[in-house]
């Protein structure tokens, strides 16, 4: 090799090496940067009115503090200015593959802290794990009380409110409306979520409407999806009152199979949950119906600097309004920052520990789209938050169903005290709660 050769060679391979370095530099050092996990559903009946609103709520948001463009308290750059960069799973597949999913997040994709899950199964197997392995977790919906009623955290928390809030705050929507409910029937999923929501409202409505008898009493399994058999028999028991926990793509089929069949003429359905599957169904959406959001979210949310935000600017960049699972991962994603930002105020500014972020988190409360966020119940790791419920009646002009009649529930009215159960709490008449 002759001594040009070996300059262009040489070259050659600095150039080589240089790409290489160039390559390896191009992501932020992890002090720059906070890796996030976020669990909701991408596809499967969950998908189109629940997860995939989750998963769009989740990236406007992190896009918009990413930029520095969110309204105060929020307007610092990401989290504390390190740019937060999501890592999305599909909680599709069972909770089997949750846990393996979780594990993966923690191992092999190295994220700081996870926030996810909607299924209340999913919540009850990913709990113990994150707790395992001593990784935080935020669970940002699963609406089981279980999770802090029947074990206790250090690196879980959740950071909206459970199923208790809807079902106490329908019965007080019912009693202060003087609905008719002699008799009454519930059709729920027969798995952690339909069994504790029905319980929560059969023990609310023993309070409230003490004469009240329960008629048929239908827990079909989750994603059944063909409700034929359930129609009938709800349609044959002529109740006054048919209340349901129903949601996603179940709650669709459910309404869009038992509408023609005469059932929400013949009785007053209530839905605990149904705001999500509004815009998919439009003008097949009976009016009526009452129902609730799991919040105070979306067509009943409060009108605010940071819901204006959120609301306003979800919809310019998805053409929809965004409903409860858009809101709830917006809430958790904010709950998140405000903890971190404590933290780093602590400790000069540096990326926190998740002990750092699990001491400022426990207990504290922050503003977001849908009111206020209180870590009160489960030692500071569960929140309680503000509710709202309303009817349906469809808007031809708008072309789509508006939300009319709305009364809006302090979170202190409809969620347990502290370190007391909630089937607890309700039975004991809900001693201590707190209404306007």
């Amino acid at each position: 090799m002759n001594h040009l050769s070996r300059i262009k060679r040489s070259l050659a391979l600095l150039a080589t090496c240089s790409g290489a370095m160039l390559a390896f530099a191009t992501p932020s050092p992890a002090q720059d940067t906070f890796k996030l996990g976020i669990v909701t559903f991408l596809s499967g009946p969950a998908a189109e009115s629940f997860g995939v609103p989750a998963s769009k709520g989740a990236q406007f948001v992190i896009d918009e503090l990413n930029k520095g463009t969110a309204p105060a308290p929020y307007q610092k750059v990401g989290f504390g200015g390190m740019k937060i960069e999501p890592v999305v799973i599909d909680e599709n597949g069972g909770a089997t593959k949750q846990v393996q999913e979780l594990r993966n997040l923690y191992q092999r994709d190295n994220v700081d802290a996870v926030i996810g899950y909607i299924g209340s199964g999913d919540c009850l197997a990913v709990a113990p794990i994150a707790e395992e392995l001593k990784k935080l977790l935020l669970l940002f919906d699963c609406g089981t009380p279980r999770i802090f009623e029947e074990a206790k955290y250090n690196y879980v928390f959740r950071t909206a409110a459970h199923a208790t809030m809807d079902n106490v705050a329908l019965i007080r929507y019912m009693k202060s409306r003087n609905i008719k409910m002699g008799t009454f029937s519930a059709i729920n999923q027969d798995y952690a979520w339909g069994q504790d929501s029905r319980a929560d409202f059969v023990a609310a409505a023993g309070q409230m409407f003490p004469d009240a008898k329960l008629n048929a009493d239908l827990l079909p399994k989750f994603g059944a999806g063909q409700y034929g058999t359930e129609i009938s028999a709800l349609v044959s028991a002529g109740s006054d009152v048919v209340y349901s926990s129903l949601w996603g793509g179940d709650l669709q089929a459910f309404l869009l199979q038992s509408v023609p069949r005469g059932l929400s003429k013949r009785s007053q359905l209530v839905l605990s949950a149904a705001d999500h599957v509004l815009p998919p169904l439009g003008e097949k959406m009976p009016d009526g119906v009452i129902i609730g959001a799991r919040g105070a979210y979306g067509l009943m949310s409060q009108k605010s600097p940071i819901n204006d935000w959120f609301f306003q600017g979800y919809e310019k960049a998805n053409g929809v309004y965004p409903v409860q699972a858009a809101y709830r991962v917006t809430q958790s994603i904010l709950g998140l920052k405000n903890a971190i930002e404590k933290a780093m105020e602590k400790n000069g500014g540096k990326k926190p520990t998740t002990d750092e972020i699990i001491t400022a988190l426990t207990g504290s409360e922050w503003q977001s789209p849908g009111g206020l966020i209180q870590m009160k119940n489960g030692d500071g790791h569960q929140a309680i938050q503000p509710i709202a419920i309303s009817r349906t009646k469809y808007d031809p002009a708008k072309k789509r169903v508006e939300l009319v009649d709305i009364q809006l529930f302090p979170a202190e009215c409809v969620n347990p005290p502290p370190g007391v159960k909630s089937v607890d709490w309700i039975k004991g008449g809900m001693t201590g709660a707190k209404c306007n």
